[in-house]
């Protein structure tokens, strides 16, 4: 068997009770595997490494050539019933990708056990964050914060997919889940005991005297969500995929909401987590009460929640199910982690924490919290920072609107409409010298999310103050792309000067059904050929370029409509566009360029991507990320704004054959 570790983090060499025929494997992947054989070098070997997670299913890495796959196994020898059902996994993540629920794309799946002497399954692998520690170590307490709250609003977003809708009827037995799940765990916990445990056995009789009357929900659930089984963004807060779904099944949903919150209980004594010991002591982890109330809020459902105290005690007893089944494959010899030894020690423990929480009562109401709550509360240094910001409003920004409201006033329809007056140049060396610069960027000022947009809020005030913080779009959303897939060269060469303020910047892109936000355009068509795309068609300016002004010898000739430039001839070395067409930029109607690949009757160019080639996907969470976080600050200055009455106007506006409204990113403005 061929195998690689290094390229992989948390991978090891196949264990030898899971290795199996590479050769196999690698020749049935060839004839039913979509691409493997095609999107490979032909000179390339496939390399197994096994990850040492996945203590119940061995979960290997597959890689071939820049392919890479994840697979799913079921362990060898005797297995306890019910258990290591693959196939149920690969079902549920097939009907959960097709609704664009964030899971790794399912790929394939074998029941011949003969290929690699188990049933397998293939799928995609996503490239994110793995937390194994649950106090999330090396962030700050804001990123830490909404970690935990992305974790559990995806837990929402589980709960409320309608089974029907995802052709998963008779994936689950229905009502009765609870009283299921404790027999259920029962039976397994004594066909895998080593040894008599008093507490199992108490209880398991608890739970059994006392199932929820309520157990008749039927919602599609997890079965173990949990902090490490879930993949984050390589540098986003935000969920891309959840893994393991070994155990998932249509039950009660609060089942796992109490899984999910086991972390607040667990026993400091317990090995293998011993990680979480100052698990209190880390700002920023929300509460059970806080992650119930968010849970609350996106399912829409009261907080107060009845039985409380069973599901928290039932998810303890779960959990020691698991670990003694996972100490009898280590008996057994088929264990899938090396580690899986140590599991005989904790047992005991949750079952007496489960006893312990049997006998607590959980009938308070939950605290909300809101935008100015606890959970996102506004920290020191972001109050701070609000004070000087509104100081500097105050004294310098709003006693010279009128000046600039003059300046473009009696400028309309000159030459120097485009420029901007000399106050706010000398308004913005006052705010960097200040350090009222970037404000945006919590690398750089070290502010929140809450803390930003308070500040956005009061630059709302007036409708040049985000350009004297640096803190305009797009140039916002330019910097923030440039931080997360711009090289060290390119972060050099356009990212520095954007916040030094000494350059401007530039976003286009295409709105729903046009070419671009302008009515004017028409739509180009894409197309895949080999490694790169193929664009037909005329692409006008995106809205914004007008906007530049007359700097660094940009030179503008204005056409019959009074927003349209006919053309601009600039040469990138001097304007320092974003985006570069082979020397010049191409802007509406005439092309005025000679340079080598370019066709100046036709119009065809090779376009350089700044950035570096994205994926398909990634381009989409690209262009997501620019005007996410952009717009929605945006928003919140206009809250301010004298004219936010045309924003709420706007919103039954109609533009390309639809109301604004139903533009994604204004209804979630509005909604």
């Amino acid at each position: 068997m061929e195998t690689d570790v290094a390229r992989e983090p948390e991978t090891i060499e196949v264990l030898s009770q899971h290795k199996f025929d590479c050769r196999s494997l690698e020749n049935y992947l060839n004839q039913h595997l979509p691409g493997f054989r095609a999107g490979a070098e032909p000179e390339a070997k496939l390399t197994v490494a096994q990850y040492r997670s996945g203590q119940s299913n061995p979960t290997f890495y597959l890689q071939k050539g820049f392919q890479a796959y994840v697979l799913r196994k079921k362990p060898p020898g005797s297995l306890l019933p019910k258990a290591h059902k693959i196939d149920r996994e690969f079902k549920v993540q097939k009907a959960l990708f097709s609704v664009g629920f964030p899971v790794p794309k399912p790929l394939l799946y074998c029941n011949d056990a003969s290929v690699i002497g188990t049933e397998f399954y293939i799928m995609e692998h996503v490239q994110g964050r793995i937390f194994r520690d649950f106090s999330i170590p090396g962030v700050s307490p804001a990123e830490r914060s909404a970690i935990y709250v992305a974790m559990v609003e995806t837990l929402a977003r589980l709960h409320s997919l309608n089974i029907q809708s995802l052709q998963l009827e008779g994936y689950g037995r229905g009502a009765g889940y609870c009283k299921r799940q404790v027999s259920t765990w029962t039976e397994q916990y004594q066909a895998a005991a080593h040894q008599d445990i008093p507490a199992m056995n108490q209880l398991s009789d608890w739970l059994m005297k006392n199932l929820p009357d309520n157990d008749n929900e039927e919602n599609l659930i997890h079965g173990d969500f949990k902090l490490d089984n879930i993949v984050f963004h390589p540098k986003e807060s935000r969920v891309i995929a959840v893994l393991d779904w070994e155990l998932s099944t249509i039950g009660h949903p609060l089942t796992d909401l109490a899984y999910l919150t086991m972390f607040c209980f667990w026993p400091r004594r317990v090995p293998l987590i011993n990680q979480i010991s100052n698990l209190q002591e880390n700002k920023g982890i929300p509460s059970m009460e806080e992650l119930i109330s968010i849970y609350c809020h996106c399912r829409g459902i009261n907080s107060i929640l009845p039985n409380w105290n069973f599901f928290l005690a039932l998810s303890h007893f779960k959990m020691a199910g698991i670990a003694q089944g996972v100490y009898r494959r280590y008996l057994l010899g088929n264990n899938a982690s090396e580690d899986s030894f140590l599991f005989a020690s904790i047992v005991q423990p949750l079952a007496k924490t489960g006893l312990q929480l049997s006998k607590r009562t959980f009938s308070t109401p939950l605290p909300q919290t809101d935008a100015a709550g606890q959970l996102f509360g506004q920290t020191r240094t972001g109050q701070e920072v609000l004070t000087r910001v509104k100081h500097f409003m105050k004294q310098h920004i709003l006693p010279a609107e009128k000046e600039v409201i003059e300046f473009f006033v009696q400028n309309k329809n000159s030459v120097d409409e485009w420029k901007k007056p000399l106050v706010i140049d000398k308004l913005k060396e006052m705010a960097k010298a200040e350090g009222l610069w970037n404000l945006f960027l919590p690398a750089v000022s070290g502010l929140s999310q809450v803390d930003y947009a308070l500040i956005a809020e009061e630059t709302g005030k007036c409708f040049f103050a985000p350009d004297v913080f640096n803190c305009q779009a797009p140039d916002t959303g330019n910097m923030e792309v440039l931080h997360l897939y711009g090289s060290e060269k390119q972060k050099q060469q356009w990212l520095e000067p954007l916040l030094q303020g000494s350059i401007a910047s530039c976003f286009c892109m295409t709105e729903p059904d046009v070419a671009s936000s302008d009515a004017t355009n028409i739509e180009c068509s894409i197309q895949r050929d080999g490694d790169s795309y193929v664009i037909n068609g005329k692409k006008w300016w995106s809205s914004g370029p007008i906007f530049l002004g007359n700097f660094h010898n940009v030179v503008f000739k204005r056409g019959s409509h009074k927003n349209i430039q006919d053309w601009v001839e600039a040469a990138v070395e001097e304007c320092n566009a974003l985006c570069d067409l082979d020397g010049n930029i191409h802007a509406f109607a005439h092309v005025a360029v000679g340079d080598q690949g370019v066709d100046d009757v036709y119009g065809l160019a090779e376009l350089d991507n700044v950035i570096r080639q994205l994926s398909d996907n990634e381009n989409y969470n690209h262009c997501e990320q620019n005007f996410e976080g952009s717009r929605f600050f945006n928003v919140w200055r206009l809250d301010k704004c004298p004219c936010c009455e045309k924003v709420a106007h706007s919103h039954y506006k109609k533009g390309y054959y639809k109301s604004n409204a139903d533009f994604q990113h204004l209804n979630r403005c509005f909604h």
